[in-house]
């Protein structure tokens, strides 16, 4: 099955219990072309959950599904899923080290079942026509030479069909190191994925792991296809408004942060008419302001009044009354 995949020049990581629907729907307020991902949704919470853990809004769109499983049958059937609720893409994840996924036979353990994971993945190109991607480290454990990379992203590409990977270019302990420490102390290896590139110059690769500014992944395009930001995205999302001009050549008006704080208004009403707690949606705001004076406020304020009952918009307008008039003029 012929697969067209889309840019994926530049990206948001899935992060557990951070790009929510709600985080995605506010970082596509500062960048209209980054792909974003969802969090990792394991294969048996989608097909045996109570909740509907596909939901998203087409606001978000382009957005991508991250699986974590390794029953290509499993796979298979949340890949169809997901191509029905109109996901742009399906992810595996082989990169997550934590001891609940390990436990789950899913994650980074799977690097070391390179013939499961091509099973896995031929089995969702087979059911969809939407692009099935894996995210990836260099190596787990001492299976860590660049061989034993190469191996992996051979198989999987040839028996399996994938056409893209996004390289987290730091390798895994399995045990050991939390799953902080697996993305702080494991260092960064980006000549490693460069090289990936060079010998594999058929598949798009993304890089991933500590890119912090725009700069830096203009650095790492020189070298790949794609970069992938992490944390800084998330913590520091103003950085988000440039990206559209920096990175995909936008000639786009320069994002307003007190204008995209609005826009997220009408959803936020939504939202909160369905039950939904303000806190959930305003949590992932927080940053925005990073580096303005009154920044400090707007947090404060929102942290301690977002999860009071009856919080609504007039409390998000008075966190921005404290910084919204010390914004330098957009140019």
């Amino acid at each position: 099955m012929t697969q067209s995949l889309p840019a994926h020049r530049f990206s948001i990581a899935p992060m557990l219990d951070w790009t929510d629907r709600h985080c995605r729907y506010f970082h596509r307020q500062l960048t209209r072309q980054t792909l974003l991902y969802t969090e990792m949704v394991t294969t048996g919470a989608i097909i045996h959950g109570k909740g509907d853990y596909l939901a998203w809004s087409q606001e978000e769109q382009p957005v991508a599904l991250q699986l974590g499983g390794s029953d290509p049958a499993a796979l298979a059937q949340c890949a169809a899923l997901a191509e029905a609720r109109g996901y742009n893409e399906v992810n595996l994840n082989v990169g997550c080290p934590s001891d609940r996924v390990q436990n789950g036979r899913f994650g980074a353990c799977l690097m070391g079942e390179a013939a499961l994971v091509a099973d896995g993945i031929k089995a969702m190109r087979d059911k969809v026509s939407i692009p099935v991607t894996v995210k990836t480290r260099i190596g787990i454990d001492d299976q860590d030479s660049y061989e034993f990379l190469c191996d992996f992203i051979r198989q999987v590409s040839e028996q399996g069909g994938c056409e893209m990977f996004i390289i987290h270019a730091r390798k895994a302990w399995l045990s050991g190191l939390s799953p902080k420490e697996n993305r702080e102390i494991p260092p960064l290896d980006y000549e490693r994925v460069y090289q990936l590139k060079r010998d594999f110059p058929h598949l798009t690769l993304a890089i991933n792991g500590g890119v912090k500014t725009l700069a830096e992944a203009k650095s790492h395009l020189q070298h790949l296809d794609g970069v992938m930001m992490g944390r800084e995205a998330y913590q520091n999302p103003g950085l988000l408004a440039q990206v559209d001009r920096e990175l995909f050549g936008s000639d786009a008006p320069q994002v307003d942060p007190v204008a995209v704080v609005r826009a997220m208004y009408p959803y936020i009403e939504r939202e909160l008419a369905t039950g939904t707690y303000l806190g959930h949606i305003t949590r992932h705001m927080l940053g925005l302001f990073q580096g303005i004076p009154g920044a400090r406020q707007w947090r404060r304020h929102l942290s301690e009044n977002a999860h009071k009952p009856g919080a609504n918009i007039d409390t998000v307008e008075q966190a921005l009354a404290l910084v919204a008039d010390k914004i330098p003029a957009a140019v």
